[in-house]
């Protein structure tokens, strides 16, 4: 087995190629429920349809996330491997932290399930965290052995106990891990394209302690470090209600949200930019950018299907969803 990304690469491509076009989420974006679930049922999604309710799309989701990523650590070894388990783990800490809020904020099982991205984690793992009764359970449900997120889990509820935030301590237990692998197999993608998920972590952490939407402190104890144009300085402006700050980034890759000033819009822009800089990754022939750019791709989706999947069982208006789902 390989320990570098040529391999790797070369069936990420042929993988690649399987991704959904545009047009499918134009059309989607028009259908009725069972006409939803027929069209998928068209795509490569068809293999993984048990069903014909709104489970059965969350399973064919994640089962093909499972399926067309999940696999890729297996065809590769040493450091190329660690660099792909964490980036696949990127979406167990994303789902964590949508259930860690899930349970601070009474959400049913449903609503966390309309936020949950593909992983590494197995349906019945994630089942029993949506069921868990509080955030130690979860954290008991999650001690599966070799899982590269579950001592980082209970470490972080530890570190927590200080001001109240498991997410921050996850966020830069993640990010601090990624990019130690990433200058460990000097990889030049990697060290360009994960700053970039650090500035939108601090932007939205900022924006939300801004509107109160996270608990107590000082604006520096939610920091994370590694970013490149989102600095302490600008963070804390943000965080304390400055939102005429974010002018600072004109001139930088993240100017589009200059004059952003609602949470939703930002979060919009934020995915938007990450999908679009995670995407340049795909000319990189011999490191890990390829790759990067095809889980993040998978992600967004899975994720859209999610969506569209929700407004048509529901029957909402399709303005309900098109600004979470198109990014132009």
């Amino acid at each position: 087995m390989t320990d570098d990304f040529g391999y790797l690469n070369a069936r990420v491509r042929v993988r690649r190629s399987s991704l959904l076009p545009e047009g499918f989420f134009q059309e989607s974006l028009k259908l009725n429920f069972k006409d939803l679930v027929s069209a998928l049922g068209e795509t490569p999604y068809a293999e993984h349809l048990s069903g014909e309710d709104l489970g059965a799309v969350d399973r064919a989701v994640s089962a093909r996330f499972a399926r067309e990523a999940g696999t890729l650590p297996g065809l590769v070894a040493g450091d190329a491997r660690d660099v792909v388990v964490m980036l696949l783990s990127r979406s167990d800490l994303n789902n964590i932290k949508t259930i860690i809020r899930a349970k601070e904020q009474g959400r049913t099982a449903e609503e966390v399930r309309s936020h949950l991205t593909g992983g590494t984690l197995p349906e019945a793992v994630l089942q029993a965290m949506i069921e868990a009764p509080d955030i130690a359970a979860v954290s008991q449900v999650l001690a599966l052995p070799g899982h590269p997120l579950a001592t980082v889990f209970r470490r972080a509820l530890a570190a927590a106990s200080s001001h109240g935030d498991a997410e921050v301590e996850l966020d830069r237990a993640y990010y601090d891990g990624l990019q130690k692998l990433a200058k460990r197999v000097d990889d030049d993608f990697l060290r360009s394209y994960l700053p970039y998920e650090i500035d939108a972590v601090n932007i939205s952490t900022a924006f939300k302690l801004a509107q109160g939407g996270r608990k107590g402190g000082k604006p520096e104890e939610y920091f994370v470090g590694g970013g490149r144009y989102v600095t302490e300085a600008l963070f804390n402006r943000l965080a304390e209600g400055d939102l005429g700050a974010m002018d600072e980034l004109a001139g930088t890759p993240l100017e589009p949200l200059v004059g952003v000033r609602d949470l939703g819009e930002l979060e919009r822009g934020l995915r938007c930019l990450l999908q679009e800089m995670a995407a340049r990754g795909a000319i990189d022939a011999s490191g890990a950018g390829l790759v990067t750019s095809f889980v993040r791709a998978l992600e967004w989706e899975g994720a859209r299907i999610r969506l569209l999947a929700r407004r048509a069982y529901y029957n909402l208006p399709a303005e309900a969803v098109e600004r979470e789902v198109f990014c132009s």
